[in-house]
């Protein structure tokens, strides 16, 4: 075989692969976006309640 001949079935097999397969990784994780940060159940009063908390009670 060349030198080229494992190369080329290496770069058919991949080719074929991701045709197949198609993107397994998603162009933006979980990581990079705002999707759950600081989200919480609490509700309005709550809210209010902790803003209203003293600076040296924080």
């Amino acid at each position: 075989m060349t030198s080229s001949g494992p190369d080329a079935a290496e770069r058919e097999r991949r080719r074929r692969a991701a045709e197949l397969l198609g993107d397994l990784l998603p162009t933006t994780t979980s990581d990079e976006t705002d999707e759950g940060w600081g989200e919480s159940a609490r509700t309005s009063r709550e809210d209010e309640l902790l803003r209203d908390v003293p600076p040296h009670h924080g």
